[in-house]
């Protein structure tokens, strides 16, 4: 995720097109559906899919991110985001720079009423937080779960309840993916690996792995600046050399210095498992999604067996 190019890359059509959907959508910040339902927005789709768990049937949830084949670093805000993100009585946005253009869109249609949950801040997490990929942290969703049941809840106090009891389905559901990454640093301890960028190291992390590649070297590729050449070299040697047993690749972000990785790791038989930014679609929930994740790591690993796309 190439934070600093992509703030600045949005925030100017951002701005503009969200002062022009404006006075389209005056007032509608309070206003809800016409059916009645709680107008929500997650600015990833697996933001949305987690407010769509945790409202189910009193929420309409739109995503504004949710396309897995496309590079989510070349996003850029339309008119329609505008209009949706104006319309939200309620947001989930991730922070940490990654998302900025909500931010923006949200200053020009400015509402009193519109609950926004930022992640970074639920998490109390410094702007200084080098890894803006919060949705592989373990402890991430269950906290923006918990905050939907208060902010849902202020706005239809009846259905409390129902939000509390699908935030406690949500979490019981979280504990397959839980157990499969305790249960794969157990059996695989500081397994050594290589990646591209930071998108999967919490995940990475919480699975007990060692990341050989420097940090920044990932955070170049994920800023879109060019490496050091020693940095490049040294990545290389990690394949070569069998230093490493997996390379983690982000699927949706690919330039010619990730595709010399991505066919170096083949070359020297280097099992691969893609990651992503956004939640792939159909057939996945954040819950199946995640797990897929972990599965794909200890495939690699036991059987050397690359999940390149899930």
């Amino acid at each position: 995720m190439r934070v600093d190019v992509r703030a600045v890359a949005v925030v100017l059509v951002a701005v503009a097109f969200a002062l022009a959907a404006l006075a389209a959508v005056a007032g509608s910040a309070t206003a809800g559906s016409s059916s009645g339902l709680i107008v929500a927005v997650g600015a990833e789709n697996e933001y949305a899919n987690v407010i769509s768990e945790i409202g189910g049937r009193y929420v309409k949830v739109s995503a504004i991110e949710s396309n897995p084949n496309i590079d989510p670093h070349t996003f850029e805000a339309s008119p329609s985001v505008a209009r949706a993100v104006s319309a939200a009585q309620v947001v989930v946005q991730n922070g940490l720079g990654y998302d900025t253009f909500m931010n923006n869109i949200e200053s020009a249609s400015p509402s009193s009423a519109r609950k926004v949950i930022d992640v970074q801040k639920l998490l109390g997490l410094p702007s200084s937080t080098p890894n803006p990929h919060l949705w592989y942290r373990t402890t991430t969703m269950p906290a923006v779960a918990r905050a939907l049941v208060g902010d849902l809840s202020q706005i239809q106090p009846s259905h409390r309840a129902y939000f509390e009891a699908n935030a406690t389905r949500f979490d019981d559901s979280l504990r397959p993916w839980y157990a499969a990454l305790a249960a794969f640093a157990k059996r695989y301890p500081k397994t050594p690996v290589a990646t591209t960028e930071p998108v999967g190291d919490y995940m990475l992390e919480a699975a007990g792995t060692l990341d050989e590649t420097p940090f920044p070297l990932q955070a170049d590729i994920m800023n879109g600046v060019d490496p050091a050449p020693q940095a490049v070299t040294f990545q290389g040697s990690l394949f070569s050399k069998h230093l490493v047993k997996v390379f983690v690749y982000n699927q949706q972000v690919a330039d010619s210095l990730t595709a010399s990785f991505l066919a170096d790791a083949k070359k020297y038989a280097i099992p691969v498992v893609g990651v992503y930014e956004t939640m792939p679609t159909p057939g996945y929930d954040y819950q199946t999604w995640m797990l897929a994740e972990i599965n794909a790591l200890q495939k690699a690993v036991a059987d050397k067996i690359s999940t390149q796309k899930l």
